[in-house]
């Protein structure tokens, strides 16, 4: 899958094109149950494992080998080594957990563990007056130029992220601002940290730890670190970024006081996820995330491969695989025909395609060397719902579009063909396996096209609304026609009989008027409505007499009659023709006397298209379009039909990987997205800025935060507050499921499904692979030592 994931972190970033700010809707709707927003769920906790486990191929280290490399692909060398940038990425993390210290790692529930290679203990020692946390360090714990980690390095890195100082281009500071103070414990190997306002999240802070060195000044800081570690901390260190070849190696660190290292290094190699099958198939690479396409073509390579031994055909699949038997006639015909330019033609494209084959059938051969390790990724997609402007400004239009959409049905989509477990996630602030998941699902409900509909014609939003036009525009037209009307005969009534002789001047005027009344429109009974005369008078002149209207009272009655037959036939298949009967068709002159206006021919894709106020119900579903997103454009279709089904028609706009966050989610120019968030350890202080409400700034516009769906309310930031602020673990996740509640009733998005993790790797790589919640043990990455002989165990028994 292409980059769709969403930045995320703890940061206080603002959309640089944000918009004017619009009052959320409120979540007062009648299908609200108080016992569902207050905390309750449909019966699924935190107490369950993950909805796939780890596939890593775990080995004991006295089964690993020592020595070796390992290639590891990335998909872009990064552009800093400060993980605390706002351009930090992947890459930037990869490193850090390899060669600096995380004071507390994820297990492979999410959950987070002080790690013993740094503390040898983590606690809140004090909660009044104030919370203080005491830090215990592994007196073994060092940075390879020799010095102790210690206070100093404590504090630095908090000055540095408590957003005080804003010389420091920090990204995210949420947990450094509420310490008040870093002290010296009893001795160096004791750090206390206290807190100025009570922090549930304590754990994520200060890791990864970066020595003083460069957190000590705006200049190390914002520079010192973007290219360059001098000192570090973990089981790896940096040997070197080579940008020309697109790598960054690290090696065993040799001051590391834990495990050694199994791998003597670790190469990153940068290759688009694009090109990472040709990457695998020539040998460049070790271990690789994957899509799905890759995946597939590994899994034929092994069945070829399989099925070659066994003097089966090899490949049937890849170019040329779909060529019919006459098809390759004809193009060898062509080929040797008369014709020499188009034979020319021809055999170029046959022998491109001959290129093409063999390039393929190559791939496939280096290909069956890899396995492909498969779980869950800790991340999920969501369809985002744009609550700024627009028809989804309205909270029932946001609820029925949800209602509209069969959640598993698109998780089967993505995950069934992958052997992975397709349910879609409960939860927008974890995931199932993780303490605190909860399925608060109940807050909006399942899919129910009934329901949808309903909630659609609440909001007004009804078949054949697009052709009705505002009743107050109407108004104010027909206002002005019957002004001049009753001025008329104002002034016939004062002319009296000399009102029988009227002045030709006004006359003409009248007829003017009255002919500038029905222009553009077909008159019925007019047997060229093209080419038609100027339209006959209404009025004393004309074929009615005494009134100044379309049509006499009786027979306008009649019409209507006629039109709400016709218009029921349309949008609901009722009446006459659901029940098998002919349906009559309007002619002229058949329902209303000669020179009245027929209405607007309407075809009955248009009756039925859900309208308001003669604007029709239409969304803007942007998608990426680069060639990674394959999968997340099959579900966009899936969701089309979805909608088309209760109505609402969608505008798909691709546009480049490269545009689709930047200069459309991120400065909401959107309705509709599917994008990407990764779990979280810490929902009240990771997920916060996600979900915070949008609030106006200084300058009108309107600053968003990480809420690219601009849908919040104050409840649901009071609720992350009050979660972030307990430390009482139970009460803090009653609280984000209360909070998660209350974000599915809002309907500003909508999980669908649990990425995903597909990893190539070399089957004789150990403890690498595909991780789930867990984060990787670098040092115990390695490759399996051999088996040794039948007949050296017997000889050596």
């Amino acid at each position: 899958m292409s980059q769709v994931g969403a930045p995320r972190g703890r940061t206080w970033s603002r959309s640089p094109r944000s918009r004017t700010l619009r009052s959320v809707a409120t979540l007062g709707s009648a299908c609200l149950a108080l016992a569902v927003l207050a905390g309750c769920s449909s019966g699924d906790s935190g107490d369950e494992p993950p909805a796939a486990a780890q596939d890593n191929a775990p080995a004991a280290r006295d089964k690993v080998a020592d020595g070796g490399t390992l290639r590891w692909a990335v998909d872009a060398l990064p552009t800093t080594l400060n993980a605390f940038q706002a351009d930090a990425d992947g890459a930037t993390a990869r490193i850090a957990g390899a060669v600096l210290p995380a004071l507390h790692t994820l297990d492979e529930r999410g959950r987070p563990r002080l790690n013993p290679d740094y503390l040898e203990s983590a606690e809140v020692i004090e909660t009044e007056p104030r919370q203080v946390v005491l830090y215990k360090l592994n007196q073994q714990a060092v940075w390879s130029d020799g010095r102790e980690i210690g206070a100093p390095d404590f504090v630095a890195q908090w000055r540095a992220l408590s957003g005080r100082d804003t010389a420091y281009w920090t990204a995210r500071n949420a947990g450094y601002e509420r310490i008040e103070k870093i002290e010296r414990g009893k001795n160096d190997l004791e750090v206390r940290v206290t807190f100025g306002k009570p922090y549930a999240d304590w754990r994520s802070l200060f890791t990864p730890l970066y020595p003083k060195e460069v957190m000590g000044s705006p200049n190390t800081f914002n520079d010192g670190a973007r290219s360059t570690l001098k000192s570090t901390a973990g089981p790896f260190l940096l040997k070197a970024i080579d940008r020309a070849n697109g790598n960054v190696t690290l090696a065993r660190n040799p001051r590391w006081w834990g495990q050694t290292a199994k791998l003597d290094s670790l190469v990153l190699t940068a290759v688009p996820r694009t090109e990472r099958a040709a990457a695998l198939a020539a040998d460049k690479l070790d271990l690789a995330e994957i899509d799905r396409s890759a995946a597939e073509r590994i899994a034929l390579a092994v069945r070829d491969a399989r099925a070659g031994r066994n003097g089966a055909p090899a490949l049937t699949h890849g170019p040329g695989a779909g060529i019919t038997p006459a098809a390759a006639l004809k193009s060898w015909a062509l080929a040797y025909g008369s014709d020499e330019e188009k034979a020319e033609e021809v055999r170029a494209a046959r022998e491109e395609n001959q290129r093409a084959i063999a390039r393929y059938a190559a791939e496939q051969k280096g290909l069956a060397g890899f396995v492909v390790r498969k779980s869950l990724e800790p991340a999920y997609t969501q369809l985002s719902l744009n609550g700024e402007s627009g028809p989804l400004a309205d909270e029932r239009v946001r609820r029925a579009v949800a209602r509209a959409i069969d959640r598993k049905e698109l998780a089967e989509t993505v995950l069934k063909p992958l052997g992975l477990p397709a349910r879609p996630p409960g939860s927008h602030l974890a995931l199932v396996g993780q303490p605190a998941y909860a399925d608060s699902s109940d807050a909006l409900g399942d899919q129910d096209t009934e329901e949808a509909r309903a909630l659609l014609a609440d909001a007004g939003w009804v078949p054949g609304g697009a052709l009705k036009k505002k009743p107050a525009a109407a108004t104010k037209a027909g206002s002005e026609a019957e002004k001049k009307a009753e001025k008329a005969a104002e002034r016939k009534a004062g002319e009296g009989s000399a009102g029988e002789k009227k002045d030709s001047a006004d006359k003409n005027a009248k007829q003017e008027a009255d002919a500038a009344s029905d222009e553009g429109l077909y008159i019925v009974g007019d047997d060229k409505p093209g080419e038609r005369p100027a339209a006959p008078l209404i009025g004393a002149g004309g074929p009615e007499n005494g009134t100044n209207i379309l049509a006499p009272a009786p027979v306008a009655a009649f019409q209507g009659a006629a039109l709400l037959r016709q218009a029921a036939a349309l949008d609901t298949d009722t009446g006459a023709k659901a029940e098998g009967k002919p349906v009559s068709r309007p002619v002229a002159g058949a329902y209303a006397p000669r020179g009245t206006a027929a209405p607007a021919a309407v075809d009955a894709a248009a009756a039925q298209a859900l309208g308001k106020d003669g604007k029709a119900l239409s969304l803007r579903f942007v998608l990426p379009s680069g060639p990674g997103s394959e999968s997340l454009r099959a579900v966009g279709d899936r969701i089309v039909r979805m909608l088309d089904a209760v109505g609402i028609r969608t505008e798909i706009t691709k546009v480049s990987d490269e545009s689709f966050f930047k200069d459309h989610i991120a400065s909401g120019d959107y309705d509709l997205a599917l994008y990407s968030w990764p779990a979280t350890a810490f929902p009240a202080t990771d997920a916060r800025p996600i979900y915070a409400k949008p609030e106006p700034a200084s300058d009108g516009s309107l600053l968003v935060e990480q809420n690219y769906a601009r849908v919040g309310t104050d409840r649901i930031d009071q609720l992350f507050d009050q979660a972030a602020a307990t430390l009482d673990e139970e009460e803090a996740r009653e609280l984000v499921r209360q909070a998660d509640a209350r974000i599915w009733a809002a309907a500003g998005s909508i999980p669908l499904y649990q990425r995903p993790q597909l990893v190539a790797v070399k089957p004789d790589v150990v403890n690498a692979g595909a991780w789930g919640f867990a984060a990787p043990r670098y040092q115990d990455i390695g490759y399996k030592k051999p088996e040794p002989a039948k007949g050296a165990e017997r000889n050596k028994g």
